[in-house]
C-alpha cells in the first residue's frame, strides 16, 4: 500500500521529511501543514498542497500518518497529544528528562481517539536508545556511555532562538575527548555530565538585545544547558551564515562491560551526519512505514522505538529480510 504522509511544520525537519518521503517509494505526501502564510511556502513540487494548521481536521480520511516536526521545548508537548486525537503520528520529542509525561499524555490522547502514536523516534532518543537496550541486554555486567557530537544539536539550537532577544542561534555539543578514550580503553570510568560534554552556542542578538541576560537565559536553562559547561558567542549575521549554516552531528553510544568469565568487552554504535535534520527525517518516515502497518491491525495509544518488531521499519517482507539481512 502507499502510506500517505502529512508534515506539519516546514523548517528544517519538515523539509528534510519532504526529501526523505520522495526516496520511499511506498509513500507519498499527502500535505504540508503550516503556521505561516501557505503562498510563502515553496515545497519541491509545485503540486504539494500546503494548508493551515488549523486546516488539518479537514485531512483525517486523507493522511495515514501524520509526521509532527514541531520542537521539543515549546511545540510538541501541545501538537502532539492534539494531532494524536486526529492522525496516526510520528514525532522526534528530544527532551529526554519530560518523555515520561509526554508519553502519558500522548497515550491519554491517542487512545482515547483510536490512534497509533509514535514519540521520541529520531536518533538519540531513538537509535541510540534502541542500541542502549541492546547493549545492556547482552553484555548485563558493565556501563552505558553515550557521547553525542561534535555537531548541531536541533532541540537545543531551537531553544536558544526561543529566548527573547535572540535573531539566531546555533549550539554545538563536544564530546570530551579524554573521556571517551577513557571508555574505549575498558577503564569504566564513572563520568558525570559535565565531565563527558561542553556546549558551545553562537548567537546572533537583535539589536539592542540584552546580551548579559540572553547568555545567563542560555547557562541556566533547566534540561538543556544547566548541567553543562557552556560557552556563548555573540557574533553577527553574517558570520552566522558564513560559519554555522550547516548542520552536522553524529555520536557514539558505548557499553564496556565483561562476558562470563570475566573477559573485556565493548559494543560501539557510532554516528557521523552531514545533517542532522535530513537522516531524523529518514527515521521518521522508516517509523511512519511501522505506525501505518500497526494501524492497520488495530493498534492504538502511544509506543516509542522499543515497542516497535524492526520488520515494521522496513519496506521489505518478511522473506526478503531473511534471505537478504538476517
Amino acid at each position: 500500500m502507499t502510506i500517505r504522509i502529512g508534515i506539519m511544520g516546514y523548517g528544517n525537519l519538515g523539509r528534510g521529511v519532504e526529501l526523505a518521503v520522495g526516496q520511499n517509494p511506498d509513500m507519498e505526501l499527502a500535505a504540508v501543514f503550516t503556521r505561516r502564510d501557505p503562498a510563502l511556502l515553496k515545497p519541491l513540487s509545485p503540486q504539494t498542497r500546503v494548508m493551515r494548521t488549523s486546516e488539518a481536521g479537514a485531512m483525517k480520511d486523507e493522511i495515514d500518518v501524520m509526521i509532527v516536526c514541531g520542537g521539543s521545548a515549546t511545540d510538541l508537548p501541545s501538537q502532539t497529544p492534539q494531532y494524536a486525537s486526529m492522525f496516526n503520528i510520528v514525532d522526534s520529542f528530544d527532551t529526554h528528562a519530560r518523555i515520561p509525561e509526554h508519553f502519558a499524555a500522548v497515550d491519554a490522547a491517542a487512545s482515547k481517539a483510536g490512534k497509533l502514536a509514535l514519540i521520541s523516534a529520531g536518533w538519540d532518543p531513538g537509535l541510540f536508545s534502541l542500541n542502549r537496550l541492546i547493549a545492556s541486554a547482552v553484555l548485563p555486567e558493565g556501563k552505558d556511555y553515550t557521547f553525542w557530537g561534535p555537531g548541531v544539536s536541533q532541540g537545543h539550537s531551537d531553544a536558544i532562538r526561543r529566548i527573547p532577544g535572540v535573531k539566531n542561534g546555533k549550539q554545538y555539543t563536544m564530546p570530551v575527548e579524554s573521556a571517551l578514550e577513557s571508555v574505549r580503553s575498558g577503564a569504566m570510568p564513572n563520568l558525570g555530565t559535565r565531565q563527558k560534554h561542553t556546549r558551545v552556542c553562537y548567537v546572533v542578538a537583535e539589536e539592542g538585545a540584552d546580551k548579559k541576560a540572553i547568555e545567563q537565559a542560555i547557562v541556566t536553562m533547566p534540561n538543556y544547558f544547566d548541567e553543562y559547561d557552556t560557552t556563548v558567542h555573540f557574533i553577527s549575521e553574517d558570520e552566522f551564515v558564513r560559519g554555522h549554516s550547516a548542520m552536522p552531528h553524529g555520536g557514539f553510544v558505548l557499553r564496556s562491560g565483561v562476558s562470563g568469565s570475566g573477559t573485556p568487552q565493548l559494543y560501539e554504535f557510532s554516528l557521523k551526519l552531514g545533517s542532522n535534520p535530513e537522516f531524523t527525517s529518514s527515521v521518521l518516515c522508516a517509523c511512519a512505514r511501522a505506525v501505518a502497518r500497526l494501524a492497520s491491525e488495530g493498534r492504538t495509544g502511544a509506543v516509542t522505538l522499543f515497542d516497535i518488531p524492526p520488520a515494521c521499519y522496513s519496506p521489505l517482507g518478511a522473506a526478503e529480510l531473511r534471505a537478504h539481512l538476517l
